[in-house]
């Protein structure tokens, strides 16, 4: 196996396909379907970076697009880019890639100094300093200054590839390839209209291609997701792009769209583009997006080795990687138990699930207890202890009262995060429409369009699968009636959870 803490037999990863890439000079080695952050986790590494100003460690909070910490540089000469995630960096034979904002090396870090010297570095503080000697601001504050800011390098040499453009019309877009966009597109795909279904991963799926407790239709999810898609492939108008971004939505449903297409390979066509550009005028856009699992707030939570619990979910059964031997979970949300439960059954020993609430759902609770995993309820995480990794947490009891209590320290060497789930509003936003707040579920939900434009599954506030499913069928059954789609019957799914 490629690394201490991959687990044999789990995945999605091609472990027939070994590959090796270059991170700071070293040789790492993975598989076919790992991205620098999986490969570099699979051999216990989770420090991939510094932050900006003080220097701090930094390893990967999440899994995918929403990742702020493991930013990394890729490629050599032209074709260099800074400030890519490590956790979206597919990686294949030749790639090189690097840390950033570190000197002289990455364990090493001269600048992390700043973390000491915090006082004396306020918001702000080089608008209002460096006023004399006047001489000095030009020959040394702002040179040092200069050479501070900013995480990567930008490539001086000209870029020796080149970029496509292409224009196309539809009349369905479906962005995200979730399980409520793949319903959706297959729905409005059996009506007859066009469609273009995109999403910015390498496969179709989504949150399903982590999911090894549901069953949809007696299959299990990534079967389901592989029948799903194979259906769409025989369907002429149904256009699927994976690997493609939508990130502007214009007036009209003029939406652009950013496809990467060979920035994966390790001998790619000289011909080919190295990304490609799409400005899509669709007559109805459905919208997919998903929810964001929020973190938590607490002292350290940026040390490397906390992440994300759907992050750990992801690394565990889409790659086959451990975030680590032994775990501490602290929740507000019941998802994460069953992250624990699926760790536990890997062989991470979960030290704890500190569970904010003083009530959850009592069947996961009590799945939990069942597989041996110690439940505290009423509990908060006060501290995370640790250096270039996180070493122990420091949870406490908080009364109904709200008064804390006798913190009590925890060893780990990862802490996952629950803190529940945000819809993913940012294309709803771009085309103006409006939003409202969601008392019962506590965040804003997608109100009014302005543009043709449906919002369906968990990016409107649905998360229980067998909802996501059928809000995408119907969200993109309607959108293509509502193009002059030809009616078709649907067909219901049944979800085991």
């Amino acid at each position: 196996m490629s690394g201490a803490f991959r687990v044999s037999g789990r995945g999605r990863v091609d472990t027939a396909r070994p590959v090796a890439f270059r991170f700071d000079g070293r040789i790492v080695r993975g598989y076919e379907g790992d991205t620098v952050a999986s490969a570099l986790l699979a051999h216990g590494q989770h420090l991939m970076g510094r932050s900006f100003k003080y220097h701090r460690p930094r390893g990967p909070i999440s899994a995918g697009s929403d990742e702020p910490n493991a930013l990394i540089g890729v490629g050599e000469g032209g074709r260099h880019t800074p400030n890519l995630r490590a956790t979206q960096v597919e990686i294949h034979a030749g790639l090189v890639t690097v840390s950033q904002n570190r000197g002289p090396r990455l364990t090493f870090d001269i600048g992390a100094v700043n973390t000491w010297l915090a006082p004396l570095f306020p918001a702000g503080f080089y608008y209002k300093t460096f006023m004399w000697p006047r001489g000095f601001w030009d020959r040394v504050y702002e040179p040092v200054i200069r050479r501070a800011a900013g995480l990567g390098t930008v490539a001086t040499a000209p870029d020796p590839d080149h970029y496509g453009l292409h224009y196309a019309h539809c009349e369905v877009l479906v962005i995200g390839a979730g399980p409520a966009g793949l319903t959706a597109a297959l729905a409005a795909g059996r009506t007859g209209v066009r469609v273009i279904l995109c999403d910015e991963t390498a496969e179709l799926g989504g949150t399903l291609l982590s999911d090894v407790h549901s069953r949809i239709d007696g299959l299990s999810a990534s079967v389901w997701v592989e029948k799903v898609a194979a259906e769409l492939r025989t369907l002429p108008n149904v256009r699927v792009m994976t690997r493609c971004t939508a990130f502007n939505y214009g007036p009209h449903n003029m939406v652009a769209l950013n496809q990467r297409l060979t920035e994966h390979l390790s001998d790619p066509d000289p011909a080919s583009p190295r990304e490609r550009i799409w400005q899509v005028r669709a007559a109805e856009v459905v919208v997919t997006a998903g929810a964001l699992e929020r973190p938590l707030v607490f002292e350290g939570n940026d040390r490397p080795g906390i992440l994300l619990a759907t992050a750990a979910r992801t690394y565990l059964n889409r790659y086959g990687v451990l975030p680590g031997k032994r775990a501490v979970v602290v929740t507000a949300d019941d998802s994460a138990y069953r992250v624990a439960i699926e760790l536990a059954e890997a062989g991470v020993e979960i030290a704890a699930i500190a569970d904010l609430r003083a009530n959850a759902d009592a069947s996961i609770v009590a799945e939990a207890k069942a597989s041996g995993i110690t439940v505290l309820p009423s509990t908060t995480i006060q501290k995370a202890n640790g250096g270039l990794r996180v070493r122990s947490v420091e949870l406490a009891p908080v009364a109904a009262d709200g008064r804390v209590g006798k913190a009590q320290r925890f060893a780990c060497d990862c802490v996952l995060m629950a803190g529940g789930f945000t819809p993913s509003l940012h294309m709803h936003s771009q085309a103006r429409g409006t939003m409202r707040f969601d008392e019962a579920l506590g965040v804003y939900v997608p109100d009014q369009s302005i543009e043709r434009l449906r919002s369906a599954g968990s990016c409107r506030g649905l998360f229980a699968l067998q909802d996501v499913l059928s809000d995408g069928a119907a969200a993109g059954l309607a959108a293509a009636m509502a193009a002059g789609g030809r009616e078709t019957a649907a067909t219901p799914l049944r979800v085991a959870e």
